[in-house]
């Protein structure tokens, strides 16, 4: 529900600001005083086409705020309109696009008169309208669709046409048979060949360095005997007996190291033959990393990955027929859901056209005729067809000429449907009516108004009188500028204001005694349950 409108430099209006109920509201006022351009301040704001030519002259921009609030919380959209440059879009304060508001806007106001925000002109909204007025369930369609969808993609996805398959084969077979061929099993298989290749790169050296540690601990005068000494240093004092035993300790320690030493000196030997083996496998892997990933963990995934791949290419005409089988049972429950689908659309097509045009009757268009067409199963091309006059051409609403026409079969199509935004605006919907045709509106309007917030631009004195709240707008010029004001009306302002719509200001004393007798008849009404 629209609850705060707030305009800048729009138009006649300098500064607005109107505070909204629900149930139905009633813009009223003579021609030209702006009512419109509050309706045109809310197309504004759900993302309606922006023009220069609106900003009030001798201003810079033109302004419109609106609060909205509903059970999921509250959202405030604005628009600013430049005199030059793009017009920018907010949303709760924050920049957006056009294209935000009018997301916004789908679900939150619906316009219906002379402005183009008019949710039910589109085709898909209008066959969401006849399934929901049908009961339509699209659950099993839906899922038929996705399955379609998901099969075409595994088919896409083992191969493309039979060439460019055979090209991939070929290419993965040469890296799996590489990647296979290079036998790797350990991730760290680099790492243990560099130290073997250092180890090989320089045997000579290193088993130098092994005899002599090994001389300097167990020659005369090495660290061997050192040891020894020292021990035998401390003899028998009992009171370093601790130190004594930690030595002892350090002796057999020094005794297996140079074990130790010695057996890698003796295996230390010259080996060309494996060094150039373990220089060739490195540069291998360095290859293979090169082609494949960063690490060798990394190419040993790949190549499990193309290996897979690869078998789901050659296996292409099993799983080829695999897929197809299953597109054909596929497309078989589709043409068996949407046959479904279109044949209930169908019957209740007639149905909600015949109930949308039992309510033009009473809209003042006696004459019109509406018609639903709906397309080959399962009836996806909803369109509905209005012709407002005798020997006049069937044709979608989008191509309704009279405004007013178009207003009163939305306002039809509302109280047939029971699903629509929040709020709900009409300009021009008792455009060329009166008497027993504007009570009729009235009623339908205010009939609307239990269900939603209805706003509505009128000149007439029976929709006037039924609305819950009635604003007039009226202009003042004033050192030769227009100013327009909105007021909410109450007591005997409201019935002034009725008054004059009903006579223009002749026969003054009579229309303010009609227009007591039309808000006590709606206000009778109002009370019943």
């Amino acid at each position: 529900m629209l609850s705060e409108l707030r305009i800048e430099n729009l138009g006649v209006i300098e500064k607005l600001e109107i505070v909204l109920g629900g149930g139905l509201t009633a813009l009223t006022g003579e021609t030209g005083a702006g009512k419109t351009m509050l309706v045109e301040a809310i197309s504004l704001l759900v993302g309606g086409r922006a023009d220069a030519s609106i900003v009030r002259p001798g201003a810079d921009e033109a302004r419109v705020e609106g609060r909205f609030v509903d059970n999921n919380g509250e959202v405030v959209l604005a628009r600013v309109i430049p005199l030059d440059g793009r017009s920018r879009a907010y949303v709760n304060g924050r920049l957006a696009t056009v294209g935000n508001l009018a997301e916004h806007g789908v679900a939150l106001v619906d316009l219906h008169g002379q402005h183009a925000h008019q949710s039910l002109l589109g085709q898909s909204a209008q066959r969401v309208a006849l399934d929901t007025f049908a009961g339509v369930d699209l659950t099993e369609l839906r899922a038929a669709r996705a399955r379609l969808t998901e099969i075409d993609a595994n088919m896409a996805a083992i191969g493309g046409d039979e060439r460019a398959r055979a090209r991939e084969i070929d290419l993965l077979s040469f890296q799996v048979e590489e990647i296979s061929n290079a036998g790797l099993r350990d991730a760290s298989e680099d790492e243990t060949l560099e130290r073997e290749e250092d180890l090989l790169a320089d045997a000579v050296a290193h088993r130098e360095a092994l005899w002599q540690a090994v001389a300097s601990i167990t020659e005369d005068g090495g660290a061997g005997d050192g040891m020894a000494q020292s021990i035998s240093a401390l003899g028998h004092r009992d009171a370093l007996n601790d130190l004594a035993s930690r030595l002892r300790l350090l002796q057999q320690e020094l005794t297996d190291v140079a074990a130790d030493l010695r057996a890698k000196a003796e295996a230390t030997e010259e080996d060309p033959q494996r060094l150039e083996e373990i220089r060739k496998r490195r540069q291998l892997l360095v290859d293979l990393r090169r082609k494949y990933g960063e690490t060798l963990a990394d190419v040993i995934k790949y190549g499990h990955e193309v290996a897979e791949r690869l078998a789901e290419l050659q296996s292409f005409e099993q799983r080829a027929s695999e897929l197809d089988a299953q597109r054909k049972q596929a497309l078989a429950n589709l043409a068996k859901v949407e046959k479904t689908v279109g044949a209930k659309r169908r019957a209740a097509a007639p149905k909600l056209a015949s109930a949308v045009e039992g309510h033009l009757k009473t809209l003042a268009m006696n004459n019109a005729t509406l018609a639903i067409t709906v397309g080959d199963d399962p009836g996806d091309e909803v369109v509905v067809l209005l012709s407002a006059n005798p020997g006049s051409p069937m044709l979608p609403l989008t191509k309704v000429a009279s405004g007013g026409e178009l207003a009163r079969t939305m306002l039809a199509l509302r109280l047939v449907l029971t699903q629509a935004p929040g709020t709900l605006v009409f300009d021009e919907v008792d455009a060329g009516i009166g008497g027993t045709a504007a009570v009729a509106v009235a009623k339908s309007l205010a009939d609307l108004g239990l269900r939603h917030q209805v706003l509505v631009v009128t000149h007439l004195a029976q929709v006037a009188a039924a609305a819950q709240t009635q604003i007039n707008v009226t202009k003042a010029v004033r050192a030769k500028q227009t100013f327009a004001t909105a007021n909410v009306l109450s007591g005997d302002d409201r019935v002034e204001e009725i008054a004059r719509m009903l006579s223009g200001g002749v026969a003054q004393e009579s229309a303010t005694e009609h227009a007591r007798e039309l808000l006590a008849a709606s206000g009778a009404k109002k009370r019943k349950p």
